[in-house]
């Protein structure tokens, strides 16, 4: 049976049964290649590609062969799961991701999560790219989410549900851990870089704002700004897994002071932090693999 994901099968919901269907999908076929049970799943975002090298990787699964994956067209997003080991840690980890703006509806975006805790992860590291519109940051700075605004219009739990899912209104007052976010600043201290805690606001996109929005953003409560990782987030909480999100500032946007922004400009300038995403990844990996 052909399972490839198409425009066609891009439905704004599924039933559950069906949903359930396609997780025990995904997971068999993974297990096919790889039976370890991993701790943490990672979703590396913009910026973050080349981390798989740090990954000692027993299978390589590219997207198109995981029954029910969408296809990732992102810049930079190399769109295959990685499973091995992580300075000795079991993982599983995204070489790329997946977005509203790619015209996959909420539920398909975060089928991976999904997987991924069926596998058994209970920890999740999420990355990405983001503008700033606190004035204090700068291109280059790292940012750990503690806190999102959801501007997408969208959300995955939308739809038919059963308990398998999860809690069909699970409480959002603490999406991100408090202790991941403090183990990722002190980290990033050790190694003589700073490390933000701010809020993430998600739009649709793909467009980047205007003036007047990123005024509004600012007015709101935004620290920076990006297109995904709020899908992931919220279903990752569902299903009780400890989320730790970290935000590249790739452009800080000043209303008043505004040039044009391209998105070879802002992978370019993820490129640049990754040092500093990959001192805390692997400085959390270390501390989560002796408990």
């Amino acid at each position: 049976m052909n399972t490839s994901v198409d425009i066609a099968d891009r439905k704004s919901t599924i039933p559950a049964d069906e949903m359930v269907r396609r997780i025990d999908a995904a997971v068999a076929t993974i297990r096919e290649r790889w039976s370890p049970v991993p701790r943490m799943g990672i979703i590396l975002g913009t910026g973050l590609g080349n981390f798989t090298e740090e990954i000692a990787a027993d299978a390589v699964i590219p997207y198109d062969e995981i029954p029910f994956f969408p296809k990732s067209t992102a810049i930079g997003h190399a769109g295959q799961l990685v499973c091995g080991t992580l300075r000795g840690l079991p993982v599983v980890t995204m070489e790329g991701r997946f977005h509203v703006y790619e015209g996959y509806p909420a539920w398909q975006i975060t089928l991976p999560v999904r997987v991924m805790h069926a596998l058994g992860a209970t920890v999740m590291v999420v990355s990405n790219a983001a503008g700033a519109v606190n004035p204090e940051y700068r291109t280059g700075d790292v940012m750990a989410i503690e806190d999102h605004i959801n501007l997408m219009g969208v959300n995955p739990l939308t739809g038919p549900t059963n308990d398998t899912l999860g809690n069909r209104f699970p409480d959002m007052s603490r999406p991100y851990d408090s202790d991941f976010i403090e183990q990722a600043q002190s980290i990033a201290r050790e190694q003589g870089f700073g490390c933000h805690r701010g809020v993430y606001v998600a739009l649709s996109g793909p467009n980047y704002e205007t003036r007047a929005e990123y005024r509004f953003l600012r007015k709101i409560g935004g620290d920076v700004i990006g297109m995904s990782t709020v899908p992931e987030v919220i279903v990752a909480h569902q299903l009780g897994v400890r989320v730790l999100a970290l935000s590249t500032v790739t452009n800080v946007c000043l209303p008043d002071a505004l040039g044009e922004t391209d998105g070879e400009e802002v992978v370019a300038a993820a490129s640049s932090a990754e040092r500093k995403l990959r001192a805390i990844v692997l400085g959390v990996t270390e501390q989560l693999k002796g408990r």
